[in-house]
């Protein structure tokens, strides 16, 4: 299972706010809903969030079993 707990962190590392991170990715209130629920996230919307971040995958992703 991939969870999105420590995009959460980075965001708050950052000073960044989910208003914020919506305006900068494009993405929508049903994705950031997504997010925190830890469902399917489409890869290019990884690929946002790691632009619009200045971060790694794994600094915002974490694979466990």
């Amino acid at each position: 299972m991939i969870i999105f707990d420590k995009l959460w962190v980075t965001m708050e590392k950052k000073g960044v706010s989910t208003y914020q991170l919506r305006e900068r990715c494009g993405i929508d209130s049903k994705t950031v809903r997504r997010l925190r629920a830890n469902d399917n996230i489409e890869t290019k919307t990884l690929d946002k969030l790691c632009t619009a971040l200045d971060c790694k995958l794994e600094d915002i992703a974490e694979y466990i079993s």
